[in-house]
């Protein structure tokens, strides 16, 4: 059982568990117990889903501590009854995830960062406000986070968000209220059972820096500098890798054959045992391609752009 918890992971990364996260395989599966007995102190929840695979996440996701894990898996079930309608029909075939997912809402890049860290880009400027609800975006990069966090190496490496705000008008930032903005918040820092490294803002004109001393009270403490390599990055952001296909993610999500008038019937639970990597043709990206020249980001920009915030 032991070694099923542990399987799929490189000794890299075992050990770098045990290092950052405290993960110690002899007592995993007391330490998962011990999450789990917490659960009758809280009969107003209900913990859908409670096996140790799943525990073990939020273990990870909060370096062992035990109260803090638990805190975190309450609040994980807690913020799906808060807002049920979210996810109501929170799988890749719902007409609204599915056309967020295909404007590139989440970009899930191949490459990990340095640090073995998974790269999620947004394109503020791609968001179509006729086409895509802010609500569709956000269950969108939930839903993606769902399936990314199923990889146990992502568990203990982690993420990294990068939201480029390049040609991001004052219209489109109009509509994002501090509601909204606190609903992403809580939805992702304190109810997902992730590691963030960090978010990155890139390019953002000052009504977006207004916006951020508003949600600023909503985050964190932690934060911390850290750079990202260009060898992880798109030419866009500065980087050495091509120019970012915004329908790779959709495509690994979608099936290869996708389009923009095809119907989809994949479940979430049928991306269980998808293992492909995409596929597909690199004509089917008409809309969603970055809209960004090659470039564009120059080094003084980088320089400027506000440091990440960990979320970790």
């Amino acid at each position: 059982m032991m070694n099923h918890l542990h399987a799929g992971l490189s000794a890299e990364t075992t050990e770098k568990a045990r290092l950052e996260l405290n993960e110690n395989p002899d007592t995993l599966h007391q330490d998962i117990q011990q999450v789990r007995d917490m659960i009758v102190t809280r009969p107003d929840i209900g913990f859908l889903r409670t096996d140790d695979d799943f525990i073990l996440r939020f273990l990870r996701a909060r370096k062992f501590d035990q109260v803090e894990t638990f805190r975190l898996l309450a609040q994980y079930f807690q913020f799906r009854q808060q807002n049920l309608d979210m996810f109501q029909s929170f799988k890749v075939d719902d007409p609204g995830i599915k056309r967020a997912l295909m404007d590139g809402f989440p970009g899930v890049l191949d490459t990990p960062d340095q640090q073995g860290r998974k790269i999620l880009i947004l394109f503020a400027s791609n968001w179509d406000q006729s086409r895509n609800s802010f609500i569709d975006i956000l269950r969108a990069i939930l839903l993606s986070l769902e399936v990314l966090i199923e990889n146990p190496e992502l568990q203990i490496n982690g993420f990294i968000l990068i939201i480029d705000w390049s040609n991001f008008s004052f219209k489109q930032a109009s509509k994002l209220t501090p509601n909204m903005l606190k609903l992403a918040i809580e939805g992702l820092q304190d109810s997902f059972p992730a590691r963030f490294g960090g978010i990155h803002f890139v390019n953002q004109p000052w009504y977006i820096h207004a916006m951020f001393t508003i949600i600023k009270p909503f985050l964190k403490d932690k934060t911390r500098k850290r750079l990202l390599q260009p060898e992880c990055l798109p030419s866009e952001f500065g980087g050495t890798l091509p120019p970012y296909d915004m329908g790779i993610w959709a495509r690994t999500l979608l099936g290869p054959d996708y389009s923009d008038e095809a119907e989809y019937t994949l479940t979430y639970d049928a991306l269980h045992v998808r293992e492909n990597g995409g596929g597909g043709d690199k004509d089917l990206m008409k809309r969603s391609q970055s809209t960004m020249e090659t470039g564009s980001l120059r080094q003084s920009d980088r320089e400027t752009s506000t440091p990440l915030l960990a979320l970790d």
